[in-house]
């Protein structure tokens, strides 16, 4: 029998364009780098082999996780491992900010989430369903650190969804 509806699932709708950066960025550089190579005409198979090896480094490296979410649970995915949280048994919620600003979660299982907070204001779907487990964990009185650190977070999501909500209708 086939379900009908949504899947119960969110996903962060931007991932796909950044990954395709990633690979086109890679890509450019082992290019740029074997083209320099066999300009100076020092370019070897050894050489060449070591120059694919940076870029799938580079790749790696500008590859973005992959956060999605659905009824009770969060999911990192990096190019090595996976991530999950259950957001309805959240028990400590911490932000870090500087230069490289992100979101830690932790779950009552021992899990732990990190990510970035601007993928949650990025994507409506994924900061919902994180704000309806923070809800239940409320609720169950599991979260006791952190609830703070959600409401400005969702402050400020809701402050810049209506500032683009202005601007998109030219009133502001």
């Amino acid at each position: 029998m086939r379900r009908s509806g949504p899947t119960g699932r969110a996903g962060d709708r931007h991932w796909r364009g950044s990954a395709r950066l990633a690979v086109s960025c890679a890509m450019a550089f082992c290019a740029m780098a074997l083209l320099v190579d066999w300009d100076a005409g020092s370019l070897t198979p050894l050489r060449a082999l070591l120059w694919a090896a940076l870029s799938a480094a580079a790749f790696a490296v500008l590859l973005p996780a992959r956060v999605s979410a659905g009824p009770g649970w969060l999911t990192v995915r990096t190019p090595w491992r996976r991530h999950l949280v259950h957001t309805d048994a959240l028990t400590v919620v911490r932000q870090y900010d500087g230069v490289s600003s992100h979101l830690v979660l932790r779950d009552i299982h021992g899990h732990r989430v990190e990510l970035d907070p601007r993928i949650l204001a990025a994507n409506p779907f994924l900061w919902h369903e994180l704000d309806t487990g923070v809800r239940r964990s409320l609720e169950h009185g599991t979260l006791r650190h952190g609830a703070d650190v959600l409401d400005r977070l969702g402050h400020r999501i809701d402050d810049e969804t209506s500032q683009a909500v202005l601007r998109a209708s030219g009133l502001s």
